[in-house]
């Protein structure tokens, strides 16, 4: 009797076996909306190429919506075209253009409220508001995507991936040109942004507010309006990163702005206005970091504390650091500077003086932007070597005590 229980339990209880529901002109269904309506948890809908004009596509089970060979959503550039709500849910493989328009309401291509374990892989966004939107998502993936946007001014363009009150988020190997910011967090923790590219967006190429525990490594943030912001956020990590071409009157490679605890190593900063601009930073550690070209390699302003850089690499900037203020409270230690002058008697490929590296010219530059008009002139030289020899405006406490001699990598 027992036996013919459980054995009832389990037929009764077991889950019907998914399938495969197919739309297109030539299927059963041939609207995507209807067979999504006649979809199941644990479905697939199949959708096949060509164009489909449906206005908003909401997703309520737990499916799988792939598209065959890059079905095209248009949202007239009036609506929404996908909308998830419900956990689990898959979207791989569609072109989604044209997506309304609001100052009032976030309108996306593809847009997840409230959700968990979502995945968004393969599909190609083009002239959309927000490219892809999560709102209070949960663990997760947006992978393989490309998004592009062509609007002129901010308020006709939103943020290519925009994550908001999130946990656990996967950002992997996305494409994203053209939108106000390339990818953006606000309130997300524990989530990891690998191997993007974000290029040509009109602000940043990546923006943090109030988020920690974030980790992104190896993505690429070239010719953005101003590269990376990292602000009011804790315990981040940085990796492997290409910060390049970010030029501008107020444009850097990475802005830094209140923030504890962060940690970066092995990034490069090339050709950019200011490399890193870092305001009320605290306990930062860098190391391993290139800085190549630039015009700034480091602003570093005076209410940054226990900021340490060891052993980077600093070549063919114009202003090795740049600072506003006389108290220093910060370690510079076996860094690489090129324009290093001393020497190295008992040959353990460390100087034997100290480097300074910020110069009188740089402190009257912050100060007075308009005495770069004096740049390599006669003038600005005399008083960088008259300040090496008798230090005066220069903060005191701020130099390498034991800079190396060549590269450190």
């Amino acid at each position: 009797m027992k036996l013919y229980l459980l054995i009832l339990f389990v037929v009764v209880c077991a889950p019907a076996s998914s399938k495969t529901i197919k739309a297109g002109a030539n299927e059963k269904y041939t609207t995507i909306a209807s067979a999504i309506n006649a979809a199941v948890t644990g479905d697939t809908v199949l959708v096949a190429a060509g164009n489909y004009k449906e206005h908003n596509l909401v997703i309520r089970t737990t499916i799988v919506l792939k598209g065959i060979n890059y079905p095209v959503l248009n949202g007239e550039k009036k609506y929404e075209l996908i909308s998830i709500k419900a956990d689990g849910v898959v979207v791989d493989g569609f072109k989604i253009i044209h997506s309304g328009v609001s100052s009032l309401e976030d309108i996306s291509g593809i847009k997840v409220y409230d959700s968990r374990n979502v995945a968004i892989r393969n599909n190609i966004l083009e002239d959309t508001f927000f490219g892809i939107y999560i709102q209070n998502g949960f663990n997760c993936t947006i992978e393989n995507n490309q998004l592009t946007a062509n609007n002129k001014e901010e308020q006709q363009s939103a943020n290519g991936i925009h994550c908001w009150k999130c946990d656990s988020m996967r950002i992997i190997n996305n494409k994203v040109t053209g939108h106000r910011d390339g990818i953006y967090f606000e309130f997300v923790k524990n989530s990891i942004i690998w191997r993007n590219v974000s290029t040509n967006n009109m602000r940043y190429g990546l923006h943090f507010m109030f988020s920690n525990d974030d980790t992104y490594v190896s993505n690429v943030f070239t010719n953005n309006g101003s590269g990376v912001s990292v602000m009011f956020s804790n315990r981040i990590k940085m990796f492997s990163n290409y910060f390049e071409e970010n030029w501008g009157d107020a444009s850097h490679g990475i802005l830094l702005k209140e923030i504890s605890d962060g940690y970066m190593q092995g990034n490069h900063f090339n050709r950019n206005t200011s490399a890193i601009f870092m305001e009320g930073a605290n306990r930062i550690y860098m190391s391993y970091n290139s800085f190549e070209n630039n015009g700034w390699a480091l602003k570093i302003q005076a209410s940054c504390v226990d900021v340490v850089l060891e052993k980077n690499n600093f070549t063919g900037n114009t202003f090795d650091v740049g600072t506003n203020g006389s108290l220093v409270l910060n370690k510079f230690n076996n860094n690489y500077w090129d324009k290093y002058e001393g020497y190295d008697l008992n040959k353990d490929k460390i100087g034997d003086v100290p480097y300074r590296p910020v110069s009188m010219y740089s402190m009257i530059v912050e100060k007075y932007p308009s005495a770069m008009i004096l740049f390599r002139s006669f003038i600005t030289t005399l008083l960088d070597k008259t300040e090496k020899i008798l230090p005066s405006l220069t903060p005191e406490n701020l130099k390498d005590n034991a800079p190396l001699m060549k590269k450190a990598f």
